[in-house]
């Protein structure tokens, strides 16, 4: 969702969830990171700036952290999902 909550690029800060969503590759569904994740990750308040930027330094994590959801539930191809700040953290153990 772009600001204006139009659907287009990716990733985005959604403010009316208060969290950053994206879509994953390869799968058709979005994926949502509350700020609360956030702080988790970051050790203290980010800004949706704040977390954008971790998102896009650690891309690939997030990524990772999809796909072992995404294996571990079962969910479909087309299914939303959230990630927490555990998720993202194993993932950034497993780099």
């Amino acid at each position: 969702m772009n600001e204006s909550g139009g659907l287009d690029g990716d990733p985005s800060w959604r403010p009316a969830i208060d969290a950053l969503a994206f879509h994953p590759v390869g799968h058709e569904g979005i994926c949502a990171v509350h700020r609360l994740a956030f702080r988790a990750l970051l050790g203290r308040a980010g800004t949706p700036a704040d977390c954008l930027a971790y998102f896009a330094a650690h891309r690939p994590a997030f990524e990772r952290a999809v796909a072992e959801k995404i294996a571990r539930r079962g969910l479909s191809v087309a299914a939303n999902l959230h990630l927490t700040s555990r998720d993202v953290e194993r993932a950034l153990e497993g780099s």
